[in-house]
């Protein structure tokens, strides 16, 4: 009795741990693989059918996503509808964990990535614009130490580029929104497929943001890509498939059929020449200085956050909510973080 609730105690203590992210690395693979290959070898040895190994690998505990196997695709659903699937502080550990697990699967050779209603709002400006400098995440009280933000978002940037890394192509379906760190994530996919309708951009780039994947001017090139960020734009569905940022754009009813026909083109193909393929890509765009660029990109992202305009910007958004703040940093007029660069300007000064 006593060695069985210490084994109890054990794996409820590792599904904690685990979906919390307080095990990290090779800990927490460990972890992960212990499971996984537990319900393989149960899976292997009781005779169990196909369909019930996918629905055991699926059933791993998560926070903010879905995680399911079908057939030979593996599906990740961002999984906060009630916030837009807004960005939390398990979604990009748990993201990352899914596409390991999605890796570590012979079964599976395609990766589709959605979210549940629509694709991705951005991190939740409610848990960190309102809140007080210093008590949340991503704002510190002043002065400020770089390297605890850089730690934080390169470990986040890190959880994004887990879809670019991953040996599996990775197919991102955007519905409704990819705002901010949501086209942060979906950037960093293989092929990009949005609805007609869909709103795409990183408007943070006026003020509270860097967008630390980079990879706008890898897709649509400096010219493109600086007119996107130096104004925030956001761009239709449409207007991005023109454009070259997405790879087709389509009417919302033909969204879901557009990418399953895609896909079953991609699983039609051996997985190690998916492989072969998405890694000579992947090298070339890496040998433009994509890692050099993402490191400068997170440091400007966290300095972007503690700038005069930054503070001024979150004093704004716990003054009047932050759909207000945003409404007024996504206007194009001036706000009070337009002009703080101005001498005589009373607003507060950088402590950097």
């Amino acid at each position: 009795m006593v060695l069985k609730t210490l084994v109890n105690m054990t794996a409820s203590l590792a599904r904690i741990l685990t979906a919390g992210r307080w095990l990290h690395g090779p800990t927490a693979l460990l972890f992960q693989l212990q499971r996984t290959s537990g319900r393989r070898s149960s899976s292997d040895s009781g005779g169990k059918d196909r369909g019930r190994a996918e629905e055991e690998r699926g059933s791993m505990a998560y926070e903010s996503i879905e995680y399911s196997v079908a057939g030979r695709v593996a599906h990740i659903v961002l999984n906060r509808p009630h916030r837009f699937n807004a960005i939390d502080a398990y979604m990009p550990f748990e993201l990352e964990r899914a596409v390991e697990s999605a890796n570590l699967d012979d079964v599976v050779k395609i990766i589709v990535l959605s979210g549940k209603k629509v694709f991705c709002s951005g991190y939740d400006l409610k848990q960190y614009a309102e809140a007080e400098r210093g008590t949340g995440s991503y704002s510190q009280k002043m002065p400020w130490d770089p390297y605890q933000d850089f730690k934080l978002m390169s470990r986040c940037n890190r959880a994004w580029m887990s879809l670019w890394n991953s040996h599996k192509p990775v197919v991102c379906k955007i519905r409704g929104v990819a705002i901010g760190g949501g086209s942060d994530m979906a950037l960093c996919c293989d092929v990009v497929v949005a609805s007609d309708d869909a709103r795409i951009g990183y408007p943070p780039s006026r003020v509270w943001g860097c967008p630390t994947t980079a990879m706008w001017v890898y897709r649509v090139g400096a010219e493109r890509a600086k007119r996107i960020l130096l104004t925030g734009q956001i761009l239709t569905g449409r207007e991005a498939a023109d454009i070259g940022l997405v790879s087709e754009a389509v009417p919302d009813a033909d969204l879901d059929r557009t990418v399953d026909e895609l896909v079953a083109k991609m699983v039609s193909v051996p997985t190690n020449q998916l492989f072969f393929q998405k890694q000579v890509i992947n090298q070339a765009v890496e040998q433009l200085g994509l890692a050099a660029t993402q490191r400068l990109a997170t440091v400007f992202d966290g300095m972007s956050r503690h700038t005069p305009e930054g503070i001024a910007f979150q004093r704004r958004a716990k003054e009047v909510g932050f759909k207000k703040a945003v409404l007024e940093r996504d206007s194009g007029k001036d706000t009070v973080w337009s002009n703080m660069d101005i001498e005589d300007d009373p607003g507060p000064k950088s402590k950097l």
